[in-house]
């Protein structure tokens, strides 16, 4: 069997491999023997092979991967769901204090609650959302 071949077989197990591991250590490790089976496939001998895996694997496992790693836990920029919701403004519909009441937030119509208990928020107001809890519009008014 040619040796680029057992490269090229070498790269697909361990990229089957990283598939389920999902560390990309062993993507790396594919990427370095794919690059060793174009190596073989040119005619390169078998010790020049292993030293041009060698190479490329700790090249890209030291400084590829912590790259890539740190583009995929990078934090979230975007808010979604009811977390999107904080922060905007509602109309209140029907008045709203420490116990209840509603608000239209961008088309919706949701049950609120006045941040501070003691605050009675009149119908026609506008207030900001503070937090979400359940399905319940924490709000303060506008001044």
């Amino acid at each position: 069997m040619d040796p680029w071949l057992i490269w090229l077989i070498i790269a697909a197990v361990l990229a089957a491999a990283e598939i389920f591991t999902l560390t990309a250590a062993l993507g790396m490790l594919s990427a370095a023997a794919l690059v060793t089976a174009g190596s073989a496939a040119v005619g390169l001998p078998v010790p020049f092979q292993f030293l041009v895996f060698t190479v490329v694997a700790t090249v890209t496992v030291l400084f590829v991967r912590p790259i890539a790693l740190r583009h995929v836990f990078q934090p979230q920029t975007e808010r979604f769901g009811v977390d999107a919701l904080v922060g905007r403004a509602a109309y209140v519909v029907s008045e709203v204090t420490g116990l209840g009441g509603r608000v239209r937030i961008d088309g919706e119509e949701w049950t609120a609650r006045a941040y501070d208990e003691t605050l009675v928020i009149p119908a026609g107001k506008t207030v900001d959302v503070m937090e979400i809890s359940g399905a319940t519009a924490i709000v303060y008014p506008r001044d």
